[in-house]
């Protein structure tokens, strides 16, 4: 399906089964009520928990240097076929889609209280990768949530310099290792006394965030959420 879709019209069909859609998503009820939403979950990380207020123990033993993550889903299907295509496909409908509901997640979140950060941050890629696929879906992502959540999206204060290997088959551990010095910020001093919120599609082990979070607090940040689509809960569990 190659279609463009107009965003500023309600005549649309659901990108998932191709029903007419009711509102002005690309997206009909019955699939939204389906979507694997992610329930009861670790107040910290995210992780799925089996009753909801409880923080997990992985945090409770050793923190994070992030206070929060926000994501809507479980990565389960559909969600992961849908963040998959947009990211390795370039089916950016469909992370438009998904950056749409994840930003009424947030304006939701804010209004139960979640704190407002200063600015978006979005993952960044490392040059060759980023040749390679064309465009980061992280900061996508952030343009999408910036302009209605009304945020300041800063794309060039997060660099990777290391083109380190991909971690989608690496262990936490590995992925811990494989990220040492993977990172750098181009200005330490722009996040001195304030509050910011990291941008991807998925979080797994949390290293990622993690080792940003740790370089962002250490030049001086308040606090470091992070926002993403889909949290993947532990290895064995659905």
């Amino acid at each position: 399906m190659n279609r463009v879709y107009n965003w500023l019209k309600n005549n649309q069909h659901c990108l998932l089964c191709d029903e007419p859609a009711e509102t002005a998503l690309p997206l009909c009820t019955g699939c939204e009520t389906e979507l694997p939403w992610l329930g009861a979950h670790c107040a910290v990380c995210a992780l799925p928990l089996p009753a909801a207020g409880l923080v997990c123990g992985a945090c409770q033993k050793q923190p994070p240097a992030f206070a929060r993550v926000e994501a809507p889903w479980r990565y389960a299907f559909p969600v992961d076929t849908l963040i998959a295509r947009f990211k390795h496909q370039a089916r950016w409908p469909l992370g438009r889609l998904l950056g749409e509901l994840l930003e009424r997640h947030l304006q939701h979140a804010f209004a139960e209280g979640l704190a407002r950060p200063d600015c978006l941050l979005p993952v960044p890629l490392a040059g060759r990768r980023l040749r390679r696929r064309g465009f980061n879906q992280a900061a996508m992502l952030a343009r999408w949530l910036g302009e209605p959540l009304q945020l300041a999206v800063d794309e060039e204060l997060l660099h990777r310099p290391q083109d380190t290997p991909a971690q989608q088959q690496l262990d936490a551990a590995a992925r811990r290792r494989n990220l040492r010095g993977a990172f750098a910020l181009a200005d330490p001093a722009a996040v001195a006394g304030r509050h910011v919120a990291l941008v991807d599609d998925v979080l797994t082990t949390g290293a990622t965030a993690e080792a940003l979070a740790r370089l962002l607090r250490a030049a001086g940040a308040t606090r470091v959420d992070v926002y993403c689509l889909a949290r993947t809960p532990r290895p064995g569990e659905h």
